[in-house]
């Protein structure tokens, strides 16, 4: 298996279509979520995904200030569902803090993470910011990360 860190650009056609497959497999049809996926963010977007062999079963994408919130921002965090359960999410998220706070220098990154996942977002250093609220009538809070010191 492989990590890898890409802008939209440098992304092979393949690797859209393999990233928007798992996307719709987790949030629309697994989730039974009807929402417009493709908003053009993924443009601007850093894509962090793991590969094993040439299938993508974990993925989240990384939007630089301005692009959604005033803060970096990470979404769209998903781990194909026979993957599950073996801290892929963990290590994907620790690389993206770590992409964010030493690469492109930001203190602080705001999620909006389903109201289930607190307490793992919480794990990683995400503080509540927000009370819950439906977002595509699935419960969201939004959270805030911020940088102190290195822990890696």
């Amino acid at each position: 298996m492989k990590w890898e860190l890409k802008k939209f650009e440098n992304l092979s056609a393949l690797e859209v279509y393999n990233i928007l497959s798992l996307r719709n497999e987790v949030f629309i049809v697994e989730q039974e979520c009807p929402y417009q996926d493709c908003d053009f963010k993924d443009l601007k977007s850093f894509h962090l995904f793991l590969k094993d062999d040439d299938k993508i079963i974990a993925y989240l994408r990384i939007l630089e200030r301005g692009i959604s919130y005033d803060e970096v921002s990470i979404g769209r965090v998903i781990v194909k569902e026979a993957y599950r359960k073996g801290g892929i999410s963990r290590d994907m998220m620790t690389k993206a803090i770590k992409f964010i706070t030493e690469e492109l220098n930001e203190n602080t990154i705001k999620i909006q993470a389903q109201a289930y996942l607190i307490n793992f977002y919480k794990s990683l250093g995400f503080k509540e910011v927000s009370e819950i609220y439906l977002e595509d009538n699935i419960p969201h809070i939004d959270m805030i990360y911020r940088h102190k010191e290195k822990v890696f």
